[in-house]
């Protein structure tokens, strides 16, 4: 069988203006968009970012999947299932397929899951991913504070899936970057401060969107607690920024 064309497009951390010109072309070109919103009746956050870019396009289909944002198999699996279903439907069609997903689609993305069972669903099928500006990207840059220089080392954690290895991973590396905080901020919060790190870290909330929030001092941050888009950056910016063995290259060139 033929199948329609499987695409994963990262939509970016929220701003429209940061969709790459790939992102819009392919979505204004598949016959299908498929978005993922967190309840049957709420809104699809990728459909807000794509909205205003890519308007409304004739004969185009949206079909909006819900997941529960939830990490119980038994909420989860029936409405991978029902996904599955609705975007095999399409593709044995012959429909392309864009499954448009925040930020990027090999980053903690949805699209994930969906791109490993694609395979084995439907054999032979072509899944294009589309990567997009991640919000590892947009909080150093609405926050300024660069990720890593020179023989700097960076640790990016899901932190709503525990954060017990907090304390050891504040201590080898010299950027950390916490996602997806939501209910563990107690405990965040409490792993830098016993590092002595409450002053190299600061608290981003929606990046990039109207309702961005940014709190350098982090101890303020309580309120936000459960903000599924609530992110920390902890650096702190110990280290040389020249490269090792450069050093003595870099002292004959400005003394030059």
């Amino acid at each position: 069988m033929k199948y329609g064309t499987l695409y994963g497009v990262g939509v970016g951390p929220g701003a429209p203006d940061l969709l790459t010109l790939r992102a819009v072309d392919t979505l204004k070109r598949a016959q299908v968009l498929a978005m993922p919103r967190s309840s049957d009746f709420g809104a699809s956050m990728a459909w807000k970012i794509i909205k205003p870019v890519i308007g409304e396009i004739e004969g185009q289909e949206r079909l909006f999947l819900t997941f529960p944002m939830n990490k119980d198999p038994e909420r989860l699996v029936p409405a991978w299932k029902k996904a599955f279903q609705a975007i095999g439907e399409r593709l044995e069609k012959g429909l392309s397929v864009a499954f448009a997903t925040e930020g990027d689609p090999s980053l903690f993305s949805t699209f994930i899951y969906l791109q490993r069972e694609a395979v084995h669903r439907w054999p032979g099928i072509e899944v294009v991913v589309v990567p997009g500006v991640s919000s590892i990207a947009a909080v150093p840059a609405v926050t300024g504070i660069p990720l890593a220089d020179g023989q700097e080392r960076i640790a990016i954690i899901p932190a709503n899936y525990g954060v017990d290895d907090l304390p050891a991973i504040l201590e080898q590396f010299d950027t950390t970057i916490l996602m997806k905080i939501g209910s563990e901020m107690p405990n965040v919060l409490a792993a830098i401060r016993e590092a002595g790190l409450a002053d190299r870290a600061v608290y981003v909330s929606r990046a990039t969107m109207p309702d961005q929030r940014i709190v350098r001092d982090i101890g303020q941050s309580g309120e936000e607690y459960g903000d599924c888009f609530a992110m920390a950056i902890v650096a702190k910016k110990q280290r040389n920024g020249v490269l090792a063995g450069d050093v003595e290259a870099l002292a004959k060139a400005t003394t030059a």
